[in-house]
């Protein structure tokens, strides 16, 4: 079996496609956000308040990493952290008032370029591969 049959390789070779078409449409539409960063944000507009350890929860980023991807849409203007009213511990996250405006700039072509990703395949095709990913994505064998 080559690797080009195996299943390890074809997903690392369709995660790098999407990263570069992600960075590429992106790039043309003057958004500076990484694939993990919208994904942050995302989380974060859909769930006010969040802290760290549940966004990385959310997006199936490691806890420890997040703090940088955090720190840099912070040092970007596009969040904001503030201790938690329910743990003093917690920094809760929210996005401000030019990361809100950023992300509904971003969504609609993230939302496009889904298309571009599952190029080559048809409409019942497509579903078929987000269907099988997410049984793949939530089995035990997975982790």
């Amino acid at each position: 079996m080559h690797s080009t049959d195996m299943a390890g390789h074809l997903i690392r070779r369709l995660h790098q496609k999407s990263t570069q078409i992600f960075a590429a449409r992106l790039q043309q539409e003057g958004i500076a956000l990484t694939p993990v960063q919208f994904a942050a944000m995302d989380a974060i507009q859909a769930n006010p308040g969040l802290d760290q350890a549940q966004i990385a929860m959310l997006i199936a980023y490691d806890r420890a990493t997040i703090g940088g991807v955090i720190d840099r849409l912070e040092k970007k203007g596009l969040v904001e952290r503030s201790v938690s009213a329910k743990d003093r511990r917690a920094r809760v996250v929210r996005l401000t008032t030019s990361g809100q405006r950023l992300f509904e700039t971003a969504l609609p072509v993230v939302r496009a370029l889904q298309d571009t990703i599952l190029g080559g395949l048809d409409d019942d095709d497509r579903g078929a591969f987000m269907e099988l990913a997410k049984i793949i994505l939530t089995s035990d064998a997975a982790e």
